[in-house]
């Protein structure tokens, strides 16, 4: 890829980022606030995000769109992403886990924020590109398992932080349980077009609180049930 290509990706990352600042300013009533943080949408301008997509749709990379990857599968829509994560309210020091990892895309956003990322795959042939695309972004800081999500990745919880970006119909009891209290998990629930993002708080007491916040559309979260 030349030296103007480069430059090119990197003036429609930038103006994605923009996009992204526009949609927030848009959802105040929703989210309670008009804007992302800093350290999110730094992380959404450093990620290339033309390399977690297939070659062939690297093109439409920064448009605000979810794109297929394969089996079935979708990379988030851009503003989505960087929703998600800054409803985590991610700090440095977090350990935080992702279910479903795709191509690699949220992770590598994650693995701009804290130093470990655990992140488990059902799909063995995106597991394994998304291996090969985190390395070779240097990512080494992400760990990836072929797995069921809905059973979390107990070996390593508990976790301070957990995303789902798959929905599950209900909330999976596992992953709260894999939660650190005072911790926080965001993901989508429902079935089929009646979805909500849901963020989940595990209180210093254990008591679980939930709430959701706007209506969404992701693929279901497959299980090995």
């Amino acid at each position: 890829m030349s030296d103007t290509d480069e430059l090119n990706l990197v003036k429609c990352r930038q103006a994605m980022v923009m996009i992204i600042a526009v949609h927030a300013s848009l959802c105040v009533e929703e989210l309670g606030n008009d804007r992302l943080s800093d350290r999110v949408m730094q992380a959404m301008a450093t990620v290339p995000r033309h390399r977690f997509v297939p070659v062939e749709l690297q093109e439409l990379a920064y448009e605000d769109l979810p794109l297929p990857i394969g089996c079935g599968k979708t990379i988030s829509q851009p503003f989505m992403v960087a929703l998600m994560t800054d409803l985590l309210a991610i700090e440095e020091h977090d350990k935080v886990l992702e279910i479903g990892t795709g191509l690699g895309y949220q992770a590598a956003i994650l693995a701009e924020l804290v130093k470990q990322v655990f992140s488990v795959e059902i799909i063995a042939e995106l597991a394994r590109e998304a291996e090969l695309l985190l390395r070779a972004r240097g990512y080494d800081n992400v760990q990836l398992r072929i797995g069921d999500g809905a059973r979390g990745w107990v070996e390593h919880a508990p976790f301070d932080k957990i995303m789902v970006t798959a929905a599950p119909e209900l909330v999976p009891q596992r992953l709260v349980e894999q939660l650190k209290p005072g911790g926080k998990m965001v993901l989508p629930v429902g079935v089929d077009d009646k979805q909500e993002l849901v963020v989940v708080e595990k209180g210093d007491d254990h008591q679980v609180r939930t709430h959701g916040l706007i209506e969404v559309r992701f693929s279901p979260l497959i299980t090995s049930h």
